[in-house]
């Protein structure tokens, strides 16, 4: 009995040392639920490499693709609530995909303390040369000639860049045929080579193509115009105000994370979307800082859950 004590007492002191331990004590997992190489990988790596530095430990980079992120999510939101296993959550994960699937595994809304809001990535709309469109305006004229003639491509059913089509489409009374393809690779070289002719993509893999002439840009998906794309107008200012549709990126941890934790990980992820180094090096991957505390990022996830489920039932977006 008294071996049995001393040994409660000895888990009990090494449990109180752990916990006195100043965080972080160990590397930290960041999840990413989308492949390498696209936006939010891009976010992950460069954003995680700062706080890396300014923790004084590794931010391990993890990704684990499927099901538009929500696999990776649902994963986090199940790991234990200490600081070290974190997740990069985005309008897909904590917004869409609570209208796209009815067997979600979480609730982005209750299941996450939300860090901080670092970065956005606005879309393009892009149509290949051989659509005589020169700008919106012409663009939409065009397609409301020709009815179920014209087809936009996306990244995959129920993606952003399937939505932000279908919004617009919406909003200006465009009837078009939806063409997804896996992944926003396919869907580049699909209207590349005038398979699709149209296709609101993600802005940096865009941008290339527009300056040698393969693509023609029309218009940005943000309420203002991209540093990186300045002569390209918003969809706003081209007749559609209030227009402002974005992919938005932020740091999420398990509920019941300490919030002498999160606050920790805030503050360093404020200094870091807030400094001019990483405002740079965004803008050059063609994505736009934007930096929000936990409590901002919170109201956004809220309000965009609403504004996708308003989207999915305007467009009559079922998923198979």
């Amino acid at each position: 009995m008294k071996a049995f004590r001393w040994a409660l007492a000895a888990t009990a002191i090494l449990a109180f040392v752990a916990h006195a331990q100043p965080y972080p004590s160990k590397p930290i997992r960041l999840v990413v639920g989308f492949a390498p190489g696209g936006n939010t990988d891009t976010v992950a790596r460069v954003v995680g490499q700062k706080l890396g530095e300014r923790l004084g430990q590794q931010v391990i980079i993890e990704n684990k693709a499927g099901a538009g992120g929500t696999i990776a999510t649902g994963e986090v939101a199940r790991a234990p609530a200490d600081g070290y296993t974190l997740t990069m959550g985005t309008t897909t994960t904590h917004a869409i995909a609570v209208a796209a699937y009815s067997n979600l595994t979480y609730d982005p809304s209750t299941d996450f303390e939300p860090i901080a809001l670092v970065a956005n990535a606005p879309y393009m709309l892009t149509v290949n040369p051989a659509v005589p469109a020169r700008d919106l305006k012409e663009f939409v004229e065009l397609v409301k000639s020709q009815p179920g003639k014209f087809n936009y491509g996306s990244a995959g059913q129920a993606t952003t860049t399937h939505l932000v089509m279908a919004t617009f489409a919406t909003r200006a009374g465009l009837e078009m045929v939806h063409v997804p393809f896996k992944g926003n690779a396919p869907a580049t070289t699909a209207v590349l080579g005038n398979q699709v002719e149209i296709l609101f993509g993600g802005l940096p893999p865009l941008l290339p193509h527009v300056a040698a002439g393969k693509l023609r840009a029309l218009a940005i998906s943000t309420a203002k115009r991209s540093p990186s794309a300045p002569d390209v107008p918003t969809v706003a200012e081209s007749g559609y105000p209030g227009f402002d549709i974005s992919l938005w990126l932020g740091f999420f941890a398990p509920k019941g994370t300490p919030a002498s934790v999160v606050k920790r990980l805030e503050t360093e992820l404020l200094n870091i979307a807030q400094s001019a180094e990483m405002k740079e090096l965004l803008l050059k991957q063609g994505l736009e800082p934007n930096a929000a505390s936990g409590a901002d990022l919170a109201k956004l996830v809220k309000a965009e859950i609403e504004t996708y489920k308003a989207v999915f039932k305007a467009a009559n977006i079922k998923m198979e």
